[in-house]
């Protein structure tokens, strides 16, 4: 375990169920509940929320946070079986680690009980997934750069695994894409990343088939190739926020100032 200095309190680094974990501590806590953050494919806590300054918004409002490398992505470790990196194996992990943080079962009068969740892309399918699997601890949730399908579970494993053993260039545009992404992805090696998305296609996502009954914000940037799937599934979910930001994309969405504040206030909300 080490200690690390928040910019608005204090933060703890430890790994857990063999995850490493970030619980931050805000020097003048709020009467909410924590909130879990879950970042995307090829990315990490440092990348996708400590770097784009989450860390700070949420730290000022009062919020305790929870942060966790996925597997293979960060610091965490890289198992060799693709079944460590099966979404239910991860999702299962997240709700231990936010409970073992403090996160318990929403009850009347308790302000402070429940979990909040953030996810952004990959994340955003784990987080809708978590909180329709638990609506009795998850209180609300905000997707960034949803979809309300995998996109992942669409690529070409075999022609990316080719590509990576011998140069065999990729047809299709889209697997393309992603192996050059899994190439320059800082931190986490292009074959671990493959094992995730053999993972992804044995455990296929539908927004549809399971809905969360919690109140969500949907986010995405008005360039994000993934755009048209906001009305799909604000169609889908009971209470539900849309925020579209203008010029942003897929990548840089996470940064927005709009979507910090947005999720800041929409989280705050009973």
């Amino acid at each position: 375990m080490t200690e690390a200095a928040a910019t608005t309190g204090r933060s703890v680094v430890r790994v857990e169920h063999g995850l490493v974990v970030v619980v931050a501590e805000p020097e003048t806590p709020a009467a909410l509940p924590p909130v879990l953050l879950v970042h995307g494919f090829g990315s990490s806590v440092k990348l996708t929320w400590e770097q784009t300054g989450w860390f700070t918004a949420l730290l000022s409002a009062g919020r305790r946070v929870i942060a966790v490398d996925l597997p293979g992505h960060g610091r965490s470790p890289a198992p060799e079986d693709v079944a460590a990196y099966a979404p239910s194996r991860i999702r299962s992990a997240l709700l231990r680690i936010a409970t073992d943080a403090g996160a318990r079962p929403i009850a009347n009068g308790d302000p402070v009980s429940g979990l909040d969740v953030v996810g952004y892309s990959l994340g955003s399918r784990l987080a809708w997934e978590l909180g329709s699997a638990h609506p009795e601890t998850v209180r609300r949730i905000v997707l960034g750069g949803p979809s309300h399908d995998d996109p992942l579970a669409q690529l070409d494993l075999a022609a990316a695994q080719r590509f990576l053993a011998d140069g065999t260039p990729v047809e299709d545009a889209s697997t393309a894409a992603l192996v050059t992404m899994m190439q320059t992805s800082p931190g986490s090696p292009a074959q671990t990343l493959l094992h995730l998305v053999a993972a992804v296609k044995q455990e296929p996502y539908d927004a549809a088939t399971a809905v969360p009954s919690q109140p969500v914000l949907l986010v995405s940037g008005e360039k994000d190739d993934l755009v048209d799937s906001l009305p799909l599934l604000e169609k889908l979910v009971p209470t539900v926020e849309v925020l579209t930001l203008p010029g942003r994309t897929h990548v840089n969405a996470v940064s927005a100032r709009a979507f910090k504040q947005a999720a800041v206030e929409f989280l705050a909300r009973d």
